[in-house]
């Protein structure tokens, strides 16, 4: 019988342990009429089942079997059933050493068997051997993603400098190739102004420690009579709190977004600070805008600009690991940024006003300008019935 399977059967009587009890109290039972006495359910009576399939396992499986890995894998199986970002660490993963600081230029995420590729970091050697956003990665050196953790993932596309990293990936054409990257150390990338004719076109790399400062000093010497289009197609990460003085700056007031965290009530993150606003401001997204910078599109888009690109790739949760007794550990998604209007950006990402795919070739403030000058189509009004 095959591994994936006792892990299946691991993962069912895990998930009912951890799900139904969760079930029943959002959505209580109608009472009913009866004289017995009905017995409080105990939640943890699913654990035997558990202890059930393990003592099966070990008694007739016709191969002696791994237990520690028929018991990880099925911890694994249900963390990713809950969120794909989630890892089971064993004891030996956090004694293995850091891989290195090289990286192949890419972000994934893991969905079963397979890991989507969400970002490519313009200039690194991923963009430069073709892979896109949207490509599905099936193998990582010859070993299959379905295998991996979401840590392990990240883990494999980390290396010493100069190191090699084989990618078996289905691209835009359905076609499963093998492609070789190096990896290299990556660094950040400046922002970056263009002036157009009456309008700004900014492009913002992230929102690490110090964008605002930096944005803050490029745009000191702007006419804020003009249109500003802020690019976010390739903003990856970032702190919250960076996001929210971007947003200050750019004329935002109130409240950013709110952060929710497991067992809290969720937390107002206020706008940091207070600039002057240009006269129109619009936003260019791309499924690479992820992270921080999806609650900063929220939050811009809240208080009137006009957005246009792609839908944002919904990741805007942190995680946190926790430790286990036994030696191991698991990394949770334990915090998630809600939009302004309380949008659940981690699951639905952030629409764009007007959808606008661009090539390399595009040049995007003249696209977003004209995008911004054409007419709005107006919706028909029914005839009423005479």
């Amino acid at each position: 019988m095959h591994a994936r399977t006792w892990l299946s059967a691991l993962s069912l009587p895990l998930v009912a342990v951890f799900t139904v009890p969760v079930l029943q109290q959002g959505n209580p039972p109608k009472p009913q009429a009866t004289s017995a006495k009905v017995l409080p359910q105990d939640p943890l009576a699913g654990l035997s089942d558990i202890q059930d399939v393990l003592a099966l396992v070990q008694q007739n499986y016709v191969d002696p079997p791994d237990m520690e890995k028929v018991v990880s894998g099925g911890v694994q199986a249900v963390l990713e059933r809950s969120n794909p970002l989630n890892s089971y660490l064993t004891a030996e993963d956090l004694r293995l050493p850091d891989p290195g600081p090289a990286e192949a230029g890419l972000i994934v995420v893991k969905r079963g068997i397979y890991a989507t590729v969400v970002a490519v970091i313009p200039g690194g050697t991923a963009a430069k051997a073709g892979i896109q956003a949207g490509d599905v990665i099936r193998k990582v050196d010859g070993d299959s993603v379905g295998r991996l953790s979401a840590w392990a993932l990240e883990r494999r596309l980390r290396g010493t400098d100069g190191s090699s990293l084989d990618l078996y990936r289905y691209n835009a054409t359905g076609d499963l190739t093998k492609t070789t990257v190096l990896r290299t150390r990556i660094t950040p990338g400046a922002v970056v102004l263009k002036q157009g004719q009456g309008a700004l076109h900014v492009s913002l790399p992230d929102l690490a420690p110090g964008r605002a400062e930096e944005l803050r000093r490029v745009l000191a010497a702007a006419d804020r009579s003009q249109t500003l289009v802020l690019d976010l197609r390739q903003c990856l990460n970032g702190s919250l709190e960076e996001a929210a003085a971007v947003a200050g700056l750019l004329g935002a007031k109130g409240t950013f977004g709110t952060l929710q965290e497991a067992g809290k009530p969720g937390r107002e993150i206020p706008v940091a600070g207070s600039g002057t606003p240009f006269s129109r401001l619009a936003l260019l997204t791309g499924r690479s805008t992820l992270g921080a910078p999806e609650v900063l599109v929220a939050c811009l888009k809240k208080g009137g600009a006009k957005t246009f690109g792609e839908r944002t790739a919904g990741l805007a949760v942190e995680r946190t690991r926790f430790a286990l007794k036994q030696g191991g550990a698991v990394d949770l998604v334990s915090r998630r940024w809600l939009g302004l209007g309380g949008e659940k950006l981690d699951r639905q990402g952030v629409a764009p006003d007007q959808a606008l795919r661009l090539t390399d070739t595009d040049d995007p403030l003249a696209k977003v300008l004209g995008a911004l000058q054409a007419p709005v189509p107006s919706t028909p009004v029914p005839a009423k019935a005479s």
